[in-house]
């Protein structure tokens, strides 16, 4: 098999290869058969054909070739019959390309199907009639039909032969086309008396190896005298017509003459085509010779054709002539946009002149109707590039942003220059691929919030929120707490982040009189590769809670010692005695203070400023007066709930100091006396306590015992006799005690007068407090002054 391989390269810019192949085999190969090795003449390796998944791409819908890529050869996919797919046309092609991805290429490869001696020449019909006057002159023309075969070349219609050649010759005429028209020329006049019928065999021979044949029976009838034949004005008539046309249209006319007269002149035409559908498209009226359309037209399939007219009259002569009809072309083909290959999908950091869509267009129109020109729509970073003749790279002009635009709908628009022109397009969808190219992002530049100090740990304080504008992983986002420090703690030590909802969480319970605010960082990072992050100022604020009473500062309250304000008798209205000075550690409204008089042994003396904490007299002392006045204060600050504290203010009323000292003496020792009677109260209920779990001890014992000796006497003789102690009486049932104690308390109005005395059977002592003996306030061996308010109770200590 002789084989034909022409290559033709051409590298381009686009990241795309475009080369040409042609190849040359007979028809009629079997399946199966070798076409060339595309691999080795296209300089690849046939695992490049396996790894770019290389393919034919035809527009046809019939594929003849096929590609084995792991040998990397075209194939014979299915027996051809150049004859049924090209018909007389020459040379005879076939057309496809082959495409590659990864990175994407293709190649055009165009097959030729040379021609085989397969199709013998036949003729339409099986004879043909002839009535010949036997008047016809030497050298009448009488046109034969010519033979078809339907294969070109050498392997066509060669030669004609007629037997027996005993009147009759053959005369060719080669016609512009490569076919010949035969003649049969009258050599010898005719003579009816001697032959009224001839018969002769006309035989076409091709110039293919072997050599094949056909013939056709030619009957002749010789009539009488028709000497003169029809001659047609022009031997080639020339018409033109649009495509399109509806049918009944008239093409042409075409006129022929006839010197003879009568029945001998009158013609006839008719169209001799018999390889080509001219008949079915054309038809010429037998008696005018116009020639009407009777099928469709279409410039693309055909752009000219040749009509045979031969013109006979009834004696028999024949003449002939040919009418070229052009047809002209209408725009009434769109653009065909073939998608040669594609990409779906491209990742938003692919770089300028990215190859995305290869398209093919064609437009079976010609001239001014077959040029295109293609564009898409504006407004996106993509641009339409010619890389050869009808073939168009769809690359990336710009940067991709998924974030901007997730994908894009690509319309290529494609039309003709003809008019009206036309058009047709195709809408690419191309979705954009995420790349992680943004960092999270905070709802606000800094975050502040609140908690309420003594909250308990774990308790949510509030939610930072930051959004990634990437897609899927690239956008989840995590928080996490940056490491610092506040007042010398980790913050962690503070508050903690949730990773997935980024809620900020107490870890401690916050005290505003320790720190009222802090600040710390939270950083917000997506889950890309490389991850990509932000961060975030938040600031905490401690709010107040009423939880410090107030402190007083002045009076100074201390255990040992009595402090006192003097007020001279003298003293006028609104006169200053002091001035109770409190704090409260709280802020806001928790520390305003105010103040309040509780108690007061003359609360017609004085009065406290409510605001300032100011003791001043409310009307002019007398010497009525006592000398001793008592002031509670009581110190509020404005929380809710409130807290408070009281101080107690002593103020002596005097003129002298001796005066006063004789009276807060009584005080001093008073407050020791309380001390003293608190720590006895104490340990005198203990002591009693114990004396009555002992008692119960002893009786439950004392009960147990005495049950057991009643039943050791009871299974016993002896009687029973009991034992009194010394001094017994259970004179009603009142105890071992004697009735002669008693007690005598006698109290008057002034404490400091008060008489105490004791009463004891046998001995008679009795402790006397007079009135005289508290002037010295020094304690005695055997007796403790008593001092206490009026309004409180009596309280009396012994030792």
């Amino acid at each position: 098999m002789a084989r034909q391989v022409l290559l033709f390269l051409c590298l381009l810019s686009l990241h795309s290869v475009i080369g040409q192949v042609s190849y040359s085999i007979p028809e009629e190969m079997p399946r199966g058969s070798l076409v060339g090795n595309i691999a080795h003449d296209l300089g690849l390796q046939s695992k490049r054909l396996v790894s770019g998944k290389a393919r034919i791409f035809t527009r046809d819908s019939d594929e003849y070739i096929e590609l084995n890529r792991d040998r990397g050869v075209l194939l014979v996919k299915e027996k051809i019959d150049r004859e049924a797919l090209c018909r007389q046309t020459t040379p005879c092609a076939l057309h496809f390309q082959i495409i590659l991805e990864n990175p994407m290429e293709f190649y055009s490869v165009t097959v030729q199907i040379t021609d085989t001696n397969d199709n013998a020449p036949t003729f339409q019909k099986g004879e043909m009639q002839f009535k010949i006057s036997e008047s016809a002159i030497t050298g009448a023309k009488f046109v034969l039909e010519r033979a078809v075969d339907l294969d070109v070349g050498i392997n066509g219609v060669k030669d004609y032969e007629l037997k027996p050649s005993d009147h009759f010759s053959l005369k060719l005429h080669s016609n512009a086309d490569g076919n010949k028209n035969v003649e049969m020329v009258l050599q010898k006049p005719l003579d009816r008396e001697q032959q009224e019928q001839m018969s002769l065999v006309l035989t076409a021979v091709d110039g293919g190896e072997p050599q094949m044949s056909g013939t056709m029976m030619i009957l002749i009838t010789v009539l009488d005298a028709n000497d003169n034949a029809p001659v047609f004005t022009q031997h080639t008539y020339k018409a033109a017509v649009t495509e399109n046309s509806p049918k009944g249209t008239v093409v042409a006319a075409v006129t022929a003459s006839d010197a003879d007269r009568d029945s001998n002149s009158k013609i006839s035409y008719s169209i001799t085509n018999a390889l080509d559908d001219v008949k079915k498209i054309f038809d010429v009226n037998e008696l005018n010779g116009v020639i009407i359309l009777t099928g469709n037209i279409d410039f693309e399939e055909s752009r000219n054709y040749q009509i045979n007219l031969l013109a006979s009259d009834e004696g028999g002569l024949t003449d002939s002539c040919k009418l070229i009809v052009d047809v002209q072309d209408v725009n009434d083909n769109k653009p065909e946009i073939n998608i040669m290959s594609k990409t779906n999908m491209i990742s938003e950091d692919a770089e300028l002149n990215t190859v995305v869509t290869m398209i093919n267009i064609e437009d079976k129109d010609s001239g001014e109707n077959g040029k295109v020109n293609c564009f898409i729509n504006e407004n996106i970073p993509f641009t339409l590039k010619t890389s050869t003749s009808n073939f168009y790279t769809l690359v990336t002009d710009g940067d991709l942003d998924r974030e901007r635009a997730s994908e894009y709908n690509i319309s290529v628009s494609c039309s003709d220059e003809g008019v009206p022109s036309l058009s047709s397009s195709v809408t690419l969808t191309l979705h954009i691929s995420d790349v992680n190219d943004n960092a999270p992002v905070f709802e606000r530049s800094s975050y502040e919030a609140s908690i309420v100090e003594n909250n308990t740990p774990g308790l949510s304080i509030f939610t930072v929120k930051a959004r990634d504008a990437d897609w899927n992983q690239n956008a989840r986002v995590s928080y996490i707490l940056e490491d610092s420090s506040v007042n010398g703690v980790p913050v962690s030590s503070y508050v903690s982040v949730s990773a997935d909802s980024g809620v900020i969480h107490a870890v401690r319970s916050f005290d505003y009189e320790q720190i009222k605010d802090f600040h710390f960082r939270v950083k917000a990072q997506d889950g890309g590769s490389p991850p990509l992050s932000s961060n975030v100022t938040v600031k905490v604020l401690i709010q107040d809670q009423n939880d410090n009473p107030p402190q007083v500062l002045y009076p100074v309250q201390t255990g040992g010692s009595l402090v006192a304000e003097m007020v001279p008798r003298s003293a006028d209205v609104g006169y200053l005695v002091t001035k109770v000075v409190a704090v409260d550690v709280d802020s806001g409204q928790n520390a305003w203070l105010s103040y309040k008089l509780q108690k007061a042994t003359d609360r017609a003396l004085f009065e406290v400023g409510s605001q300032n904490g100011e003791i001043r007299t409310i009307r002019q002392v007398t010497d009525k007066d006592a000398v001793k006045q008592r002031l509670s204060v009581i110190v509020e600050d404005n929380g809710q709930p409130s807290r408070s504290a009281t101080v107690v203010v002593n103020v002596a009323v005097a003129d002298s100091f001796p005066e006063v000292l004789s009276e807060f003496t009584d005080l001093s020792q008073d407050k020791e006396y309380n001390d003293n009677l608190t720590f006895y109260l104490v340990l005198a209920l203990a002591v009693v306590s114990f004396l009555f779990i002992t008692c119960l001890v002893v009786i439950i014992s004392v009960k147990i015992y005495r049950w057991r000796q009643s039943r050791i006497l009871y299974h016993s003789s002896l009687p029973v006799i009991p034992y009194y102690p010394p001094r017994y009486s259970d004179t009603l049932g009142t105890g071992s005690l004697q009735h002669v104690y008693n007690y005598e308390v006698c109290r008057t109005t002034d404490s400091r007068k008060s008489d105490c005395k004791l009463g004891r059977a046998g001995s008679q002592n009795v402790l006397i407090m007079e009135p005289g003996s508290t002037g010295t306030m020094q304690r005695m061996q055997t007796e403790k002054s008593i001092l206490d308010e009026p309004d409180s109770p009596l309280e009396v200590s012994f030792q």
